[in-house]
């Protein structure tokens, strides 16, 4: 009798694994086509449990730790800028989310020479003196006008702000301050954003508003404040932080807070952020060239979120190892939008559309928990049936056309990834930003978002996807091997939902690679399938083991998905658990199906062979109620309790007892979070519970009612209602 009781962190990549990857890496170069690959790696801190490490996006704490990790990127980043630009704003908040970030450029050269922000400075900073803002004011509009742009300074009273209206095409700024209301608009950063995004009106005619304030408590907390409008171009953005750089040191600013737009990115930059979101710390990670690069990038940020006491992964009360909250989405592209290898070789979008389609093991063996059609990463086969068949003819379409514009590619299957609620971005395959003109600033970048994937808990394992991910779009470019579509039916939410089939999928998902000189290797390999998410409790009888596993759950959502498609989450029913249960030889032993019993509540538990790699073995899924939500559906079906298993051998007679208890046996509290991944194993394995069963020849145990049963899974809730 055992569990997975062990210490599986493994943090540091080693040799092997190292030597994989840059086999991989030679393996895509080889196909002539650059991918580049970027993540969102969201963290917690696990052993709180105050809102805003739970369910909440906005709190004090989740700021200062948010800072503190700004702070600490300058060891990845150096010569960088810290800029605190526009976040996202969700239905019912009433301003946008804060965002940190640091911009630099790629070669390390600086691209800041000004004072600091005082996040960033090591000690606090000295309070801003009234002179010193208006100075840096008028040397900054000298500055500007000595560097060719047109400038007119000015101030505006309601504000107590000092603004600069600039053009650096050579023409003439024309706006009156006092008749264009434009010029003393509110900052950016405590107005709501518009339904229709981020829109710099007075930037679209070729006019830049930059504004300087003091912010803070007058005398002793004042730092200045420097808004910057939206830039076109990275040159002219590098351009005025010079400009702002020797301005704010001349005037002798101790501090400096930069605020207002996103920047504008390139190749030649790195911008990585750090927001909120719910229950996590974002940060949406400058994308790389090669995985060799990205995984070197994601070590030095999991030991730097450490080190201000945040992780990738929670320790739930009852020993499982969660994810961060968050998700840990990945994104493909390429130097510039226009190089992005989804144009380059414009069949390739198609083809993962088909691809994933064919191989649920890349929507639900990487998921987060909550995985279905209103989930925050939908297959595109999830929605309702006649969308399939419009997809199918959608795909015919563009393989009319050998190299559709990137617009039409967008246009022609935006609509099918989205979930049913038509939302772009809850998709599985999330393409807003490959070429959307309907994004302001950041719809067309030729992107590709994969959504289906929870928190890597280690950089080890997040480098093993980014590999998995590019050496996929590597093979897509140059060969077709999911033609058509799977109409996957009740199998995919059946068959697909045990980790068995994800892990034999997965393997034929790796074989595809090998077979075109893109294999991953042995450490890489291993690294994808051999997954800590679920758990594992095995016992013993004789030449037999019985093990059980964690499964794939499809979670309803509670009431319609219109009424919650502003907000950031959903409410879901997440009281349904599923467990996949094998019995399987034993070191070569023979195993004869007839030979043994398995009982689940009183029923005998239909077993299916599986032959495969793993040897012949018998397995079937259990779905059953875990607990009774505060609103969900079926309020007339109790909770199962714990899971009471019975393995006994017909022959002699043996068998034995085992129970799986949701919580700590005997009902007792548990004194508070697992401190650490060792006591987490400890408590799974002590919610395990084996005992001898009695020898003695067994009555056949009576058959499970047909609609408890479907084609893998036995759902124990059926016999609740007869």
């Amino acid at each position: 009798m055992s569990s997975e009781g062990t210490e599986f962190e493994r943090l540091e990549p080693d040799e092997g694994f190292w030597q994989d990857i840059a086999d991989h890496d030679a393996a895509v170069a080889r196909v002539g086509i650059p991918v580049w690959i970027g993540a969102e790696p969201t963290f917690t801190c696990r052993r709180s449990e105050s809102p805003q490490w739970l369910f909440e996006a906005l709190g004090e704490e989740k700021l200062e730790r948010a800072a503190a990790l700004t702070r600490e990127l300058r060891s990845q980043q150096p010569g960088s800028v810290v800029l605190r630009s526009l976040g996202r704003q969700y239905a019912g908040e009433p301003r946008p989310r804060w965002s940190l970030g640091r911009y630099g450029r790629r070669d390390g050269r600086p691209v800041w020479s000004g004072p600091p922000d005082p996040l960033d400075h090591d000690l606090p900073v000295a309070p801003l003196r009234p002179d010193q803002l208006e100075r840096c004011w008028r040397l900054l509009e000298a500055a500007c006008g000595s560097a060719g742009w047109s400038v007119c300074g000015f101030a505006v009273a309601e504000d107590d702000s000092l603004r600069l209206l600039v053009r650096t095409d050579g023409r003439h700024v024309v706006p009156e301050p006092a008749s264009d209301p434009r010029l003393r608009r509110p900052a950016a950063h405590v107005a709501p954003i518009p339904r229709s995004g981020l829109n710099d009106e007075l930037a679209a005619e070729g006019y830049g508003l930059l504004t300087l304030r003091a912010e803070g408590e007058a005398g002793t907390g004042q730092f200045a404040s420097l808004e910057l409008p939206v830039f076109g171009a990275v040159g002219e953005f590098l351009d005025c932080l010079a400009l702002v750089g020797v301005a704010a040191s001349e005037a002798g600013l101790p501090a400096l807070v930069i605020r207002g737009f996103p920047p504008p990115v390139d190749d030649s930059v790195v911008w990585t952020t750090v927001t909120p979101d719910p229950a996590v710390v974002e940060v949406n990670l400058a994308p790389q060239a090669d995985t060799a690069s990205f995984t070197a990038r994601m070590v030095e940020l999991y030991a730097l979120a450490e080190r201000v006491g945040l992780s990738p992964y929670r320790l739930q009360y009852t020993g499982v190892v969660s994810d961060s909250g968050g998700g840990g989405q990945f994104t493909l592209g390429g130097p510039t939008a226009l190089a992005s290898p989804f144009f380059r070789a414009p069949a390739l979008l198609p083809r993962w559309v088909r691809y994933l389609n064919h191989h649920p093991s890349l929507s639900y063996w990487f998921a987060t928990d909550y995985v279905g059609s209103a989930s925050q990463s939908p297959r595109a086969d999830e929605s309702a049936p006649e969308r399939l068949e419009e997809l199918e003819l959608a795909l015919a379409s563009l393989a009319r056309t050998p190299a559709p514009e990137p617009q039409a590619l967008w246009e022609t299957l935006a609509p099918f990834l989205a979930d049913p609620a038509g939302n772009a971005h809850r998709s599985e395959l999330n393409i807003e930003k490959l070429w959307n003109p309907y994004l302001p600033e950041r719809g067309c970048l030729g992107l590709v978002e994969f959504r289906a994937f929870r928190m890597p808990r280690t950089p080890r394992r997040a480098g093993a996807i980014a590999a998995l991910l590019r050496a996929l779009t590597a093979m897509l470019m140059e060969h077709d091997p999911a033609p058509g579509l799977i109409r996957w039916g009740r199998d995919l939410r059946d068959r697909f939902a045990l980790p068995l089939f994800l892990r034999q999928d997965l393997r034929a998902v790796l074989d595809d690679l090998a077979g075109v000189d893109l294999g991953l290797g042995e450490t890489l390999s291993r690294e994808l399938l051999e997954d800590v998410h679920w758990p594992v409790w095995t016992v013993r009888l004789g030449e037999v083991e019985l093990v059980v596993e964690r499964a794939v759950e499809f979670w309803p959502l509670v009431g319609d998905v219109a009424s919650q498609e502003a907000g950031g989450s959903r409410a879901v029913d997440s009281s349904t658990s599923r467990l996949q249960v094998v019995l399987r030889a034993v070191a070569g032993a023979g195993l004869a199906l007839e030979d043994f019993e398995l009982g689940v509540a009183g029923c005998r538990l239909p077993l299916r062979w599986v032959p495969g790699s793993e040897g012949s073995l018998a397995v079937a899924g259990l779905r059953y109620r875990e607990f009774s939500p505060g609103r969900g559906l079926h309020p007339g079906i109790a909770p199962l309790g714990p899971v009471e298993l019975s393995l006994r051998s017909l022959r002699s007679g043996q068998g034995v007892r085992a129970v799986l208890h949701a919580w700590r046996p005997g009902g007792n509290a548990y004194d508070g979070l697992p401190e650490d991944l060792d006591e987490a194993a400890r408590r799974r394995s002590e919610r395990w519970e084996v005992t001898p069963l009695e020898t003695r020849p067994a009555a056949p145990l009576p058959e499970a009612p047909p609609a408890a049963c479907s084609g893998y899974t036995v759902d124990l809730r059926w016999l609740q209602v007869g």
